[in-house]
């Protein structure tokens, strides 16, 4: 399980609210540990998650893949309504792009 857990996704931020280093793991995003520096966050929820691993192995639940080796195929489906297509399709000939390469460049951007 240590290796599986090495491998997750970690983010940390800091808390005025708590007065400490708030650190999630995105694969398993219920749960947070804290820390007053960003390694000794980083160390706790390292725990949790080790501990919430083999909780849900002897339960028998699904554990979450990392997405460090999840293989993803690179396609997106989004559902929007005519007029928001519309605007989009314009929006996107006005540069000179595609659809797909509008709506891109306009994530990338955030």
């Amino acid at each position: 399980m240590k290796d599986l857990v090495d491998k997750y996704t970690y983010r940390v931020e800091w808390s005025e609210e708590d007065n400490a280093h708030i650190a999630t793991c995105l694969e398993l995003p219920t749960l947070k540990a804290h820390g007053k520096k960003i390694e000794m966050a980083i160390k706790a929820i390292k725990k949790v998650v080790s501990a919430t691993l083999k909780w849900m192995k002897d339960d028998k639940e699904e554990i979450p893949e990392p997405f460090s080796t999840k293989q993803f195929k690179g396609n997106l489906t989004l559902r929007t309504s005519p007029e928001v297509h519309r605007q989009l399709a314009t929006q996107a000939a006005e540069q000179g792009v595609s659809i797909n390469q509008y709506i891109l460049s306009r994530v990338m951007d955030q």
